[in-house]
């Protein structure tokens, strides 16, 4: 018999025992890129290091949370933030930057009026899913989150959509966004419509509020489908993970067992 699923707060959301419970856009993320170092994680032998660039981008959002988890940030973060002499690392000094240009313009302030930090879950695709939304506001019918990203139009290629795409598509928003509208239809009934609210680490930054066409999403549900049949036998010990071979776990943690050929180093 399946045991009961814990109860999510704003505390325990990121704990691993969280993450053994429900699966999450950030670790469906991770089994993409490497299912040993997800399995890894989820047993507690390996922990992803925290970067700068993460640590920036939670900065900028506990602006736009509260004063609280602001002042959480830079008591917790202190060190990683300030100068001996006070002032900021430039980092951060550029996630100012990023902070102002967004409070400084009404669409984007309007795109994140609502309830902050919203946890939902819902089963979907055959398993619980856990996700915390920055602002959904029910009345309005719409929900939103704060991305930051080096240029609004730089171009990447993507394996997944075979061609060149935007930010937006290379980082999974389009993915991330069509599974949250799906848990808060789950929980509300209600079918939200999604924004992304971006700014740029450029001087000046750049901004924009962008919202998605439909036919995107269901691309998405039917790629999460399609993946998650693997995905939830390998989470569950039915399947044995896949090591991709070239992650830090994976270099960390490889033994060879035979030599490789020279185009093997193109296409493995």
């Amino acid at each position: 018999m399946m045991s009961a699923l814990m109860t999510l707060t704003q505390a325990n959301y990121h704990s691993t025992e969280a993450n053994r419970d429900y699966f999450s856009v950030s670790q469906f993320k991770r089994f993409e890129q490497c299912e040993a170092k997800a399995m890894a994680d989820l047993k507690g032998e390996y922990k992803e290091p925290t970067t700068n660039a993460l640590l920036v981008g939670s900065y900028v959002h506990a602006a736009f949370e509260s004063d609280e988890a602001f002042n959480d940030i830079l008591t917790q973060n202190s060190d990683a933030i300030f100068k001996n002499n006070g002032s900021k690392y430039a980092d951060f000094e550029t996630a100012d930057r990023m902070i102002e240009t967004l409070k400084n313009d009404n669409l984007s302030m309007f795109a994140l009026t609502g309830e902050k930090e919203v946890i939902m879950t819902a089963e979907l695709f055959g398993v619980p899913w856990k996700m915390k939304a920055d602002n959904i506001n029910l009345d309005r019918g719409f929900f939103s989150d704060i991305k930051t990203t080096q240029e609004l139009h730089k171009r990447y290629w993507s394996n997944k959509y075979e061609g060149w795409v935007s930010f937006i598509e290379a980082w999974g928003y389009v993915l991330q966004m069509a599974l949250y509208r799906l848990v808060i239809k789950a929980n509300t009934g209600k079918e939200l419509t999604p924004y992304i609210v971006a700014v740029t680490k450029e001087n000046p930054c750049n901004k924009a509020v962008i919202h998605f066409d439909e036919s995107r999403f269901t691309f998405e549900e039917e790629y999460l489908e399609m993946r998650m049949g693997r995905f939830k036998k390998v989470k569950s010990g039915e399947e044995e993970p896949s090591s991709c071979g070239n992650c830090i776990y994976c270099r960390q943690t490889k033994k060879l067992a035979d030599t490789i050929e020279v185009g093997a180093l193109l296409y493995e």
